[in-house]
């Protein structure tokens, strides 16, 4: 049973991603698109910097300052840095406002399909430390699939693919719910990692997840064999030789680069694969016909939708916005409280 309050429109929809943090504000639309770092001074285990300023620190600090992903796989891994995050995110687009401390926000976090009960608590926990009045959790792909556009009331299947930062999330939704839905810990923060540990076994050549991230952006494709969308088949590289210990550059390809991210992207084939087998007759007719909508960051990922509509025979379709589908979902369940009744998870 929900009991919603009268109180001036200050509803937060949060997308705490494992690469990115996204806030929707009642009636303003998204409001905060952030990295999901923290920079933290050692000695007295302050946060000095947040989101975009403390990204820049990765890889980059003195002894006394680190900067951390507070999130792993989509879910929490460090409850008292991600409260700190939540609570200057969430002060930073409330403002300065006589209501801010009398009128504590309602809001909506979007977690994993695959996520615990422990983890729930957690998320929950920590938006309340962080100010909220009333916290409600999405699924990731129910959200994705709201801000897809896509017609989840209706009696016929809707699949949505949404592969984030940390996870990737597969759900096949009808009549508001979730009929079959997986999650699987393989996202861009994967696809990064498998450049690094490539270039690092083939070349001798240490790169950071940073320079690795660039790389992806600028070559990375699911098919070695596809043309570039940007024209770029190289990518000059630089890092430090584990050989001599001192600076180098290689140029890498696209096919090079194709290899590296295979082991993951046939993980997230595999995913949808299933997904489809345990879809009943009738919604997979739907599905058929409509095809499966890819959401999140890692569907701007070259050739991606080639590959899965050959893995699957079936219309792959990228969301127009698909780095805001999850945000902008949790959005439309912000302002329309009857959809957020039917969809909200315990």
């Amino acid at each position: 049973m929900f009991s919603f309050n009268i109180v001036p429109s200050n509803g937060i929809a949060i997308d705490l991603g494992t690469a990115n943090t996204l806030i929707y504000m009642k009636n303003k639309g998204i409001v905060c698109n952030e990295p999901s770092v923290v920079a933290i001074n050692t000695a007295n285990q302050k946060p000095i910097a947040f989101g975009h300023d403390a990204k820049k620190m990765l890889e980059r600090t003195p002894a006394n300052i680190t900067a951390i992903r507070p999130m792993r796989d989509g879910v929490i891994a460090n409850y008292e840095v991600t409260e700190q995050m939540l609570k200057h995110f969430m002060n930073a687009v409330r403002g300065e406002s006589p209501f801010k401390s009398r009128f504590k926000p309602r809001v909506i976090v979007c977690v994993p399909s695959g996520v615990t009960q422990v983890e729930k608590r957690a998320v929950k926990d920590s938006a309340y430390q962080a100010g909220a009045r009333e916290v409600f959790l999405l699924d990731e792909a129910m959200a994705a699939a709201v801000g897809a556009g896509l017609p989840i009331q209706e009696p016929s299947g809707n699949m949505i693919v949404d592969i984030g930062g940390g996870t990737t999330e597969v759900a096949i939704i009808s009549l508001s719910g979730i009929v079959y839905s997986s999650s699987v810990r393989v996202g861009g923060d994967e696809l990064s990692d498998s450049i690094v540990n490539y270039i690092k076994k083939k070349y001798s050549l240490l790169v950071g997840t940073l320079s690795a991230e660039a790389v992806k952006i600028a070559i990375g494709s699911a098919d070695p064999h596809g043309d570039g969308d940007n024209g770029k088949t190289f990518k000059e590289v630089k890092g430090r030789d584990l050989l001599t210990g001192i600076p180098k550059t290689i140029n890498i390809t696209m096919e090079e680069i194709s290899e590296a991210m295979a082991p993951a992207i046939n993980e997230i084939i595999e995913v949808v694969r299933i997904a489809l087998e345990k879809t009943p007759p009738e919604l997979s007719s739907d599905i058929m016909d409509r095809g499966i909508v890819l959401t999140g960051g890692g569907a701007l990922l070259q050739n991606l939708d080639k590959v899965l509509e050959d893995a699957t025979g079936l219309p792959i379709i990228i969301h127009d916005e698909p780095l805001y589908a999850v945000v902008n979902g949790a959005g439309k369940a912000l302002e329309n409280m009857d959809l957020l009744k039917k969809i909200a998870i315990t």
